[in-house]
């Protein structure tokens, strides 16, 4: 049985796949761009573990209505429990996928500093406000109010600290007075004549 002449300028080894790779068995590596997005499904997949555990904790700590002679297949906590199952296997093959992908330091480093970019400002101001709206403001003034001033202060940082052109300061505070008090009126307006619900 003839083998084919093999290129004199191919590696050693190009030509019955002794050496022109890595073995099929062993694990991708991450290249140092991709690093840091590794350790993000890592913390991804742990989150979510943990997640898919407590909802199967609480789904099997809720009451089955025994009494009432309530089917088990109809149980409440039932479908939260298999979508907590569902959870937590996802977020373990995540996790499991990302500590085999790569195990050096180079991407927790850049995984770190994505944390101290503006765009990672911008999601925890973000965030910040709406906690805030959600927690201090709702309850604490009128409805309207709280919508009011939850609209011009996000308008105001978004277009004047964390813009790259910043509008002028007297234009950003009309645009954002006026939206804000359109939106805290049209919200009140809308819930409780329209979907007849009793805002705070």
């Amino acid at each position: 049985m003839s083998r084919e002449p093999q290129d004199p300028s191919a590696p050693p080894g190009a030509g019955d796949g002794a050496g022109g790779g890595p073995p099929p068995d062993s694990p991708p590596q991450a290249d140092g761009d991709g690093a840091h997005m590794v350790r993000a499904d890592l913390l991804t997949g742990v989150v979510l573990l943990v997640l898919g555990v407590a909802v199967v904790w609480m789904s099997w700590e809720m009451p089955r209505l025994e009494v009432r002679r309530i089917h088990p297949a109809t149980v409440p906590g039932l479908v939260p429990g298999l979508l907590g199952i569902a959870l937590a296997i996802c977020g373990a093959i995540l996790a499991a996928r990302s500590v085999r992908v790569a195990r050096d330091g180079a991407g927790w480093r850049r995984f770190g500093a994505a944390f101290l970019t503006t765009s990672a400002a911008r999601v925890a101001v973000t965030m910040a406000l709406a906690l805030g709206y959600a927690l201090v403001l709702v309850g604490w003034l009128p409805f309207w109010a709280a919508s009011a001033v939850f609209v011009f202060v996000f308008i105001m940082l978004f277009e004047r600290v964390f813009a790259s052109s910043p509008h002028p300061l007297w234009r950003t505070v009309l645009t954002a007075g006026v939206q804000a008090i359109i939106v805290g009126v049209a919200v009140s307006v809308v819930f409780q004549t329209g979907f007849l619900v009793r805002l705070p």
